[in-house]
């Protein structure tokens, strides 16, 4: 039998493998390390790169990310993630639950809102909590056009009036857009006050931006303006933030919502249909050319988009714009539609990363790695011949189990591959939710690595001939 023959991974840093170790031992998606991991994947995040290429150039872009729940959804918007943050992007990321949702009465449009703006990230910020950074590099940069353009020096009693006119100038593309008047106007009090060192009032506008004032009173109260980020109106100021960053010197923002399952989830057929135009409306602005430097990337469950009871597609707009056309079918799918569905790995693939993950457990530990590759290949056998594992056995699953199995072994060096293999524990039938497309109530908010969901692996490859699955 023909075997792939994987490179060996480089050596990884011992923080960045206990992350990898632990959150896919938890059933999540590291926020570091991608790269360590990542396999296959190359058309799917070649067509989400195509997209940042668009947003850079002034365009913007709607994707949907649509796979079975662990098929590697999550680890995909992270690795994008990555890559949108290393080319000079800022990027906002969301997971959608019953208390946030796009739309709704009772503030969850505007909690996403605040989800997205606590999680804004940058290259130099990558775990969150960047909008002072992004608000004190715009200051920055407008300085520097100001000493180096206009050749006026900080001291000059001339310089607050020419970075006045040189903001009112930047201004100019964000107050044409919907609020942007009163986006530039609260700009222009953070710039004032950080020039006068008022860091009161600095605070008072990021807690603005933040969506975090309940009302105008208190906004009027303690700004001046009486005006708020609300449920309604929370995407148009994610547009104007996008405009807004380019002139801050980035290439513009990118916005990740993962778990749409929890919009299918909504009892309300009132308030699911709310949200679904939300969803419509933020497709056409990007795909009408009405926002700008801006991306955007929902990921979900096939029933929670083509569900025509429930899923998008029970929006009629939608599901016109959505459905897949009628010339793409196996091994024939087009790239940029804005619906990507993800395949699953190959089993060469899928054996490369049992294979990394080995090589980082052990680097981790500190031991010599024994796990040869005919026991990894063992072990992926025993995974997918159980009982059931064609319709229920999730890459999450399997990615758990072999972390343990790497954790027992390690522990006791008495135990073999496979004794632990034959004992009769991995021949138990697996045991089957009652919906494995859709998470639990209390959803982990990520999905692990990519790798190939159980009902859709190939049986036909020459390399794993014996899979009988």
């Amino acid at each position: 039998m023909t075997q792939a023959t994987p490179e060996r991974a480089p050596r990884v840093p011992r923080r960045i493998a206990q992350v990898i170790v632990n959150s896919l031992k938890g059933g999540v998606v590291p926020r570091v390390g991608l790269p360590y991991i990542t396999v296959g994947r190359d058309r799917e995040v070649a067509a989400l790169l195509h997209d940042l290429e668009l947003v850079a150039d002034g365009g913007a872009s709607f994707r949907f990310l649509v796979g079975r729940y662990g098929s590697g959804k999550s680890f995909l918007l992270q690795t994008i993630r990555n890559h949108a943050m290393g080319r000079g992007f800022v990027v906002a990321d969301a997971d959608l639950s019953p208390e946030r949702r796009l739309q709704g009465t009772g503030g969850q449009g505007l909690a996403t809102y605040r989800e997205l703006i606590r999680n804004l990230s940058t290259k130099t910020r990558p775990e969150g909590g960047a909008l002072n950074l992004v608000l004190d590099r715009w200051v920055s940069s407008v300085q520097a056009q100001v000493t180096l353009e206009d050749g006026v020096a900080p001291e000059d009693p001339a310089f607050a009036d020419a970075m006045e006119r040189r903001i009112m100038g930047t201004m100019v593309s964000v107050q044409e857009l919907v609020h942007g008047y009163d986006f530039a106007r609260l700009l222009t009090m953070y710039w004032r006050a950080h020039l006068e060192g008022d860091d009161d009032t600095k605070a008072n506008v990021t807690r603005w931006f933040r969506g975090e004032y309940r009302n105008k009173t208190e906004a009027r109260r303690e700004l001046g303006v009486g005006i708020v980020i609300g449920d309604d109106d929370w995407y148009d100021y994610l547009k104007v933030l996008a405009t807004f960053l380019v002139g801050a010197g980035y290439k513009g923002l990118v916005v990740l919502i993962d778990e749409l399952v929890n919009l299918y989830k909504i009892p309300n057929a009132v308030s699911r249909q709310y949200n679904y135009e939300k969803v419509l409306t933020m497709y056409n602005d990007t795909l009408q050319g009405k926002a700008h430097h801006l991306g955007v990337i929902v990921s979900g469950t096939p029933q929670a988009v083509e569900d025509r009871r429930r899923g998008l597609y029970s929006y009629e707009a939608l599901r016109s714009r959505l459905t897949q056309g009628r010339f793409s079918r196996d091994g024939l799918v087009d790239m940029l539609a804005p619906v990507i569905r993800l395949e699953p790995l190959t089993h060469e693939e899928l054996l490369v990363l049992v294979e990394k993950l080995a090589d980082i457990h052990a680097g981790l530990f500190g031991y010599a790695r024994t796990v040869t590759q005919d026991e990894l290949v063992r072990f992926l056998e025993t995974e997918y011949g159980r009982v059931g594992a064609d319709t229920h056995l999730t890459p999450r699953e399997v990615i758990r189990d072999f972390i343990e199995m790497l954790d027992i072994l390690s522990q006791n060096p008495g135990v073999t591959v496979e004794g632990l293999l034959g004992n009769g524990q991995f021949a138990s039938p697996v045991r089957a939710p009652a919906e494995r497309d859709a998470p639990p109530l209390s959803s982990p908010g990520a999905a692990s690595p990519a790798v190939p969901g159980a009902a859709e692996a190939s049986a036909g490859q020459d390399e794993f001939a014996e899979f009988d699955i």
